[in-house]
């Protein structure tokens, strides 16, 4: 029993730093694959690196703004009652 959890423990401490590493090289296609289409309306393809660096409207920042004492809700004239 012993043994196992050494073996166990040995092979733990082995792959922690293998989960660490990765690659750092340009991103490219498969062999056979191509990049999606360049949008429509758009002259340019953009590259993997591209497409993978996230734009503001896609990342957002937080509103930081909080309430400092309890509001009334505005009336919001598209919360109707559901049909029936």
């Amino acid at each position: 029993m012993p043994r196992n959890l050494v073996a166990v423990a040995l092979l733990a401490a082995l792959a922690v730093p293998l989960a660490g590493c990765g690659q750092s090289a340009e991103l490219k296609p498969r062999p056979g694959h191509q990049l999606p289409v360049a949008p429509f309306g758009r002259g340019d393809k953009p590259t993997a690196n591209r497409l993978l660096d996230p734009q503001p409207q896609d990342a957002p920042q937080r509103s930081v703004e909080l309430r400092q004492r309890s509001e009334d809700r505005q009336d919001d004239p598209f919360d109707l009652p559901p049909r029936g």
